[in-house]
């Protein structure tokens, strides 16, 4: 069975396809059985799509690789909290798990600002593990904003 790390380590290599078209570099990676069934990373500027997140493409490429859109049995993992959009996709999709790496005090929606993917309000409850390979994120995001300064 893989490990957290192990899922991470995947993602962080897509958040670098990202920042090889400059753009955020952030990577999503949805797995069912250890297997990858969708992969994603930020293409917004790329694109001219504001929903061109990494967890959104990650999403529907697992949907369309599995044949249906309620991904139960799986695990998303992303580089970057999941924000709001995010988290509500993946809450309709019905991922079982998600993994993010940093922190987003500006827009996270799974711990920081708000708790979407696991409100036991709504119809279905992710559940959120935090900060794995988190300095690691971090750095990966800090560099790219530096260098655009």
């Amino acid at each position: 069975m893989m490990t957290d790390d192990q899922m991470m380590a995947h993602a962080i290599e897509l958040a670098h396809s990202a920042l090889a078209i400059e753009e955020v570099p952030i990577g999503a990676v949805v797995f069912h059985n250890d297997e990858v069934v969708g992969e994603g990373f930020n293409r917004k500027e790329t694109d001219l799509n504001p929903t061109a997140h990494a967890e959104i493409i990650a999403l529907t490429n697992a949907a369309n690789k599995l044949g249906r859109w309620r991904l139960h049995g799986c695990t998303l993992v992303v580089t970057l909290e999941p924000c709001p959009m995010c988290a509500g996709a993946l809450v309709n999709a019905r991922v079982d798990r998600v993994v993010f790496g940093a922190s987003d005090q500006k827009s996270g929606a799974c711990r920081s600002l708000y708790e979407i993917a696991d409100d036991p309000r709504l119809n279905h409850r992710c559940e959120v593990t935090s900060g794995v390979r988190e300095a690691d994120c971090i750095a990966l995001l800090q560099s790219f904003f530096k260098s655009r300064r």
